[in-house]
């Protein structure tokens, strides 16, 4: 009887601990990576799912700053040369969110597509 009470404790811990493990993962954000070379974001259309937070990791590879700038995602950020940054946002409905580089406009252009 005690092998039992103590392998059915050990069972009992081990899906504890399963569960928290997958609520941590499911609670985490999907993280996208976005890069700037060429003063052109890439890729120009980035899909996400909707109703969740989004982890945007934008990696600048050019010799010159970029701003992230999103009017739809009421995001903006300066992205240094060869830095890399970390941008939150969302959770998003639905919908196309456009975004743009403040310091080059005419190239740096792209969309969040929240599906």
């Amino acid at each position: 009887m005690k092998t039992f009470i103590a392998s059915s404790k050990a069972l009992r811990m081990a899906c504890g601990i399963a569960a928290i493990s997958a609520c941590t993962f499911a609670l985490a954000e999907p993280e996208v990576l976005l890069v700037i070379k060429n003063h052109r974001f890439e890729p120009t259309e980035i899909k996400v799912p909707a109703g969740q937070r989004i982890r945007l990791m934008v990696s600048n590879q050019d010799t010159t700053p970029e701003e992230f700038d999103s009017y739809a995602l009421n995001r903006e950020k300066v992205v240094p040369p060869g830095a890399r940054v970390v941008i939150f946002f969302g959770p998003l409905k639905q919908g196309m969110y456009e975004f743009s580089g403040e310091y080059n406009e005419a190239t740096a252009k792209g969309v969040v597509v929240a599906e």
